[in-house]
């Protein structure tokens, strides 16, 4: 019998029904994202248009390696191991925003999502410090031959199976004084919670607001809240938040970050995609 060659139109016909009969299930953090409005894309998937790395070397090195790898916007030390990182940020600056993008990072990783930096590198920080002794989603700063306020309660190991892949995470409470008190954030999730929200080795949702002249900000993981933390009424020491204002500004570029010296495991990758921002 000869075969009689299915048109396109046809094939639709044909398989609407069948489409619309087994309907696509979305995660239950990523239904609300789909009806969203004002969020506007700052990685096309194609070249790093609408980003620079830094224009003077920083601590963390001259830039860091970034390329484009079938769609996906990944970043390493430069040249791998040598100790050379940097960051890549936005030619536009933003204050008030959400921001919200999918990450993949290798387990070796020192990375993190800058909010309101400046040319020195200088920021409110959100956590993507994958390694033993790390953080995904909690809040520090970074400044010049400054000391950095830290805001978590808890940081990850990673446990290992005989061959050496990451299977999961134990989590031990930072002692550290200058690193947590129970009141340094406005909230944050349980270590159960945060191990339950996170996927190892998937694409991981990361969503940030970042509001007010002493921010508010709020972050997700895959649609659980991670931490929130109030630059206008935080007792951590180190928010003086008028010396904040002045050193890292009302806005600021957007920022990706790869780690200096020997934290970044010699051939690890950084990989993010679909990175959006809505201004508020």
């Amino acid at each position: 019998m000869a075969q009689q060659k299915l048109s396109r139109r046809n094939f639709l016909r044909y398989s609407a029904p069948a489409l619309l009969a087994s309907p696509v299930v979305f995660p239950k953090w990523a239904t609300g994202m789909l009806h969203e409005k004002g969020f506007v894309n700052l990685f096309d998937g194609k070249s790093l248009k609408g980003w620079h790395t830094n224009y003077e070397k920083i601590g963390h090195g001259t830039g860091g390696h970034w390329q484009v790898e079938k769609g996906v916007l990944t970043g390493e030390q430069d040249p791998p191991g040598s100790g050379n990182g940097g960051i890549l940020m936005t030619d536009k600056l933003y204050g008030d925003f959400e921001l919200r993008l999918d990450l993949k990072p290798d387990w070796g990783i020192d990375s993190g999502v800058f909010l309101r930096t400046n040319n020195k590198g200088e920021c409110f920080q959100v956590y993507v410090d994958y390694h033993d002794g790390g953080q995904i989603g909690y809040i520090s700063t970074e400044r010049e031959g400054q000391p950095r306020m830290i805001n978590r309660p808890f940081f990850i190991n990673g446990i290992h199976d005989a061959l050496g892949n990451l299977t999961g995470f134990e989590t031990k409470p930072d002692p550290r004084d200058i690193a947590w008190k129970p009141d340094y954030l406005k909230y944050h999730c349980t270590p159960e919670e945060w191990k339950k929200a996170w996927k190892i080795g998937k694409w991981n949702n990361l969503r940030i607001r970042c509001v007010g002249k002493y921010p508010l900000i709020t972050t997700w993981i895959n649609g659980t809240r991670i931490c929130e933390f109030d630059g206008a009424t935080s007792p951590n020491p180190l928010n003086k938040k008028e010396e904040l204002l002045e050193a890292f500004g009302r806005k600021g570029a957007i920022a990706l970050q790869v780690h200096g010296g020997n934290v970044w495991r010699k051939g690890a990758k950084c990989r993010w995609k679909n990175i959006q921002i809505k201004e508020l």
